[in-house]
């Protein structure tokens, strides 16, 4: 017997049904996903206690999304939060990536870049012209923060990126935690101090002569060797950079200015011309590569040293073959002048 024909075929009906949610599919995803008013790049701020609603028309007012509605239905499918911050909007972003953002914390951010053997002095300065950043760098009268007592030592240089409109002492704050972090690694590996260095601030303060007196990393070893060769032989230091320190209150920067012998004769705890050992503290910020050179000296017998006009330095075992060295210094910088 023959089948009867089905009047009205499934596959038609999964059409007629498949097709229309489809196209509202792609409908929605597009309003959602794709659709964006925003021309340009955008800045837009979220205040404490700023509410979904109330953003949704702020950011219409703006022409930053086309339907509060919309937005709305984006965050709560984020999570139906907003978080305060700063935030770059991407021209071209839709509703869902702003209200992602929103829901994410995905703040504006900036770099802060802290380098190798600035003063405390400096590193403040360069906070104060740093753009994105937020308030002043020292603590109010009622501060008792950690980071209001900072000394020369404290900070660790390196590249910090934070949130827009950041605090510039929460800046500080971080690099310090930073440096306590690496102080507590330190201690935790239980290694003898080479002589005769008795603690961190010996370590840091002795660092900070060898980041000052060279930049280059593969040096830093046999110059931290020079110095504490002539501390186990009693033998002052006579380290300009501690001088400089001493001349310019803490500033460690000449400006331009010669260092003259006259300059030799500071009073001052730091003058380790006239003073034997270390100062009291240390004269700058220290990198990881000047305190791993202080930890793990190379092994040499040199006592002098003095720059070779090409970055570097010459060594000098005995002091006859360094004034060789220092003359012949002389007459390259003579040379440097003259061009």
């Amino acid at each position: 017997m023959a089948r009867k024909r089905e009047i009205f075929p499934i596959r038609v009906l999964i059409q007629m049904i498949v097709i229309p949610v489809l196209i509202i599919v792609i409908a929605l995803g597009y309003m959602f996903c794709v659709q964006s008013t925003v021309k340009n790049d955008s800045v837009y701020s979220i205040s404490r206690g700023d509410t979904v609603s109330g953003t949704a028309t702020q950011l219409v007012r703006r022409g930053l999304v086309d339907s509060e509605q919309v937005f709305k239905m984006s965050v709560r499918l984020n999570g139906g939060q907003i978080q305060s911050g700063e935030y770059d909007i991407p021209a071209g972003a839709s509703s869902w990536h702003i209200a992602r953002m929103f829901a994410q914390g995905d703040v504006a951010a900036t770099t802060v870049v802290i380098p190798e053997g600035l003063t405390i002095i400096q590193i403040k300065n360069l906070l104060l012209n740093a753009p994105g950043l937020s308030g002043g760098v020292e603590c109010a009268a009622d501060n008792m923060a950690l980071v209001c007592g900072l000394r020369d030592g404290d900070i660790f240089p390196d590249t910090y990126r934070v949130a827009k409109g950041t605090a510039r002492l929460a800046v500080l704050e971080l690099a310090r935690k930073k440096m306590v972090s690496v102080k507590e690694a330190w201690g935790k590996t239980n290694r003898r101090l080479p002589k005769p260095l008795r603690d961190w601030n010996d370590v840091i303060t002795l660092a900070s002569i060898v980041q000052k007196e060279t930049p280059q990393a593969r040096e830093m070893p046999i110059v931290a060797s020079v110095y504490l060769n002539r501390l186990n032989k009693g033998m002052r230091l006579q380290a300009d950079p501690t001088v400089v320190y001493a001349l310019t209150g803490g500033l460690g920067d000449m400006q331009g200015a010669p260092l003259l012998r006259g300059h030799l004769k500071i009073e001052s705890p730091y003058n380790t011309y006239r003073n034997a050992g270390l100062p009291p503290a240390p004269i700058a910020n220290v990198g990881q590569n000047a305190i791993r050179a202080v930890l793990n000296p190379a092994d040499t017998n040199y006592l002098f040293f003095v720059a070779d006009g090409q970055g570097g330095h010459k060594f000098a075992r005995d002091y006859e073959t360094h004034m060789k060295n220092h003359n012949d210094w002389r007459v390259i910088k003579k040379i440097k002048n003259k061009n």
